[in-house]
């Protein structure tokens, strides 16, 4: 497989580092790839290139450094060489910055083995050692050039971030305990803290997700065939449930590490202390899984839950490493009888004026793209619907992002493919883990149509609907696609509950997995009967959202609809319709604040807790944003 680069080394000086074995086998790495590329040349550049192959092979770590300890060259001639030495290497280092992969580990085993250190301070150290290497690599490039007469320009100062990928504080794989059926992967080391380099962006072989990830009737792990140094593994929260990830070392598959680390928690280092076994195991990029082997199954005898995605370059894309986790947390939350949904959720904490007037002081994101309903006994003995999250991250389309938005999530963006085109994804931290992992009742549930326009003046919320009536809207599921995941841009699709994958039921009415969907009704039937019992007390609202976010390319909208209601053209219905649902969002959260108030008494603040349920690009986060902006909680 194609290399990536391991740093276990601790170097302090330009000396040490051109010594060190990571120094070596970078330099063997980039050598190869270049080589490689100039066999590719056309035939009428081969002469060029076989000289160059041939005086790259002769290069060595101890002529750099030479040039290190050379105070002045003996002749032009060693002097040229020299130079022409360091062009090369200042390739390598833009090479490092750029295209290639690396990884700084520290085991870090006191975590669980004493408890002298934790994940705060492991967070910390290795932060340190990121940004040490990056100064050191940064200082040696400088001497490399000073040294031959190549340091232009008048910045001393290093303007370039040359910090690994990932930055890894990890312990032994064995503390964690995994079932008898999959000691195998005990040998692969946990990371429990970790540092990435952010603005960065990865172009992988895939930008969109094309194949399911349903059921299977086997284990598509082949543990015989495992070979534990190939692979890192990093233990997640998600949810309610432990869900260890194992991702494949080789390139197009280790690009998922640093967009899983900005997205998702870790899990609480108590639990691998307490032995808690996992409840779910994710294994990317497996090269001994088939085709057949996507997917996931329920290993009965040992309770995991183990999902599969396998070494295939149209699987190579963030979307079937992110969609397939949250599969095994929304299979997990049925089978304990909750409600996945696929949703954004947002508390707004709501304050009162000297005249009693609300104004909402804040926004926190409770989900940006999936979370869970569990149904409570509160002090009164009646059971409610408690919402909780999932990621901390969101997995963002800039599509349909203003420049403001994209300018907030600057130096915490882990981008990918943002050369193709449409599609193109950063994912950003949104939320912290106790909002995700603070249960709220929910007040006001929306299923989010994004293609039926509104006319100017009339309101884009219907929430006042009755049960059933709106129960429909989220079993049917309906909306246009942007064409991300296969569908054509501007058809119209249907998905049951906004497909909270797997897909329980197909286009066709076609149930797809026959034991969760009827566990899922099952769970259904409580959350209606919940959802009746809050709406009879004035406690909730139910209804349907119209963000109009895809409703300019929906193929039914003719140019006269557009027109009639007040959009300028059809790319003018993307960015305006989201704000008039905004807008409106904020008027009925005020009125939800002032009942929620008379209810509880006097009191200086409430919490309302929306969810907006929708697939991808019905303009849940879209609208947020737009919130966000309306309302002024950040100057920009």
């Amino acid at each position: 497989m194609e290399e990536i680069l391991e740093i276990r080394d601790g170097c302090s000086t330009p000396e040490q580092l051109l010594k060190s074995l990571a120094f070596a086998r970078y330099l063997k790495i980039y050598k190869q790839e270049f080589i490689d590329d100039l066999r590719q040349r056309r035939d009428r550049q081969q002469p060029e290139a076989q000289q160059k192959i041939a005086a790259i092979k002769d290069i060595q770590p101890r002529d750099f450094l030479d040039i290190l300890g050379t105070e002045r060259f003996p002749d032009p001639l060693s002097e040229e060489r020299a130079r022409s030495l360091v062009r090369f290497l200042d390739g390598a280092f833009h090479h490092f910055r750029g295209t290639a992969y690396s990884r700084l580990v520290r085991l870090q085993n006191d975590v669980v083995s004493t408890g002298t250190e934790t994940p705060e301070t492991v967070k910390d150290k290795v932060t340190d050692k990121a940004l040490h290497l990056s100064d050191l690599i940064n200082e040696s490039r400088r001497r490399l050039l000073l040294r031959v007469g190549l340091e232009r320009g008048v910045r001393r100062t290093p303007g370039t971030d040359a910090a690994p990928n990932v930055t890894a504080g990890e312990i032994s794989g064995h503390y964690f305990n995994l079932p008898a059926g999959y000691v195998a992967l005990a040998h692969v080391p946990l990371t429990i803290a970790a540092d990435i380099r952010t603005g960065v962006d990865y172009a992988t072989p895939s930008n969109r997700r094309a194949k399911p990830f349903y059921e299977l009737k086997h284990n598509p792990l082949d543990e015989a065939n495992f070979v534990p140094s190939h692979w890192v593994a990093v233990p997640l929260q998600v949810g309610a449930w432990l869900i260890v990830a194992y991702i494949h070392k080789s390139r197009g598959c280790i690009e998922m590490e640093p967009g899983l680390l900005n997205i998702f928690p870790f899990a609480p280092i108590e639990d691998i202390e307490n032995h808690r076994r996992p409840d779910g195991i994710f294994i990317f990029g497996d090269p001994n899984a088939a085709d057949h082997d996507l997917g996931y199954w329920w290993d009965e005898r040992h309770q995991v839950l183990v999902g599969m995605v396998p070494n295939r370059d149209e699987l190579k894309y963030f979307g079937y490493c992110k969609k397939p986790i949250l599969t095994l947390h929304n299979v997990l939350a049925i089978r304990a009888g909750e409600m996945p949904l696929h949703c954004g959720c947002t508390r707004y904490v709501v304050r009162f004026d000297e005249h009693d007037e609300p104004y909402i002081a804040d926004m926190l994101i409770k989900a940006d793209d999936m979370g869970r309903v569990r149904l409570e006994r509160g002090p009164d003995n009646r059971t409610r619907p408690i919402f909780y999250g999932t990621e901390t991250g969101a997995f963002a389309c800039l599509d349909g992002f203003s420049e403001q938005a994209k300018l907030q999530m600057a130096g915490r963006e882990v981008g990918y493919n943002k050369d193709t085109g449409s599609n193109a994804r950063q994912i950003v931290p949104v939320t912290d883990e106790a909002e995700i992992g603070r249960g709220d009742v929910l007040d006001m549930l929306l299923y989010v149509n994004n293609f039926t326009l509104i006319e100017q003046g009339a309101s884009t919320l219907h929430a006042t609907m009755d049960t059933e009536e709106a129960i429909q809207h989220f079993r049917l599921g309906e909306r246009v696609a942007s064409g991300s995941t296969g569908t054509h841009r501007g058809d119209k699709e249907s998905s049951y509950w906004a497909n909270p994958f797997p897909l329980l039921v197909d286009d066709d009415g076609t149930v797809l997995h026959p034991e969760l969907h009827d566990k899922f009704q099952e769970n259904e039937q409580a959350f209606i009967a919940d959802l009746n019992v809050a709406i009879s007390h004035g406690e909730m609202r139910i209804g349907v959202a119209y963000s109009q976010l895809m409703a300019g390319v929906y193929k039914n909208n003719s140019d006269e609809d557009i027109t009639r209601c007040g959009y300028r053209d059809r790319d003018d219905v993307e960015q305006q319709g989201p704000v008039r649902l905004a807008e409106d969002l904020i008027d009925t959260i005020k009125e939800l604040a002032r009942a929620k108030r008379e209810r509880l008494g006097a009191t200086d603040e409430v919490s309302i807790t929306v969810a907006l349920v929708g697939d991808s690009r019905t303009g849940k986060s879209e609208t947020a944003e737009k919130m966000e902006g309306i309302l002024g909680l950040q100057l920009v």
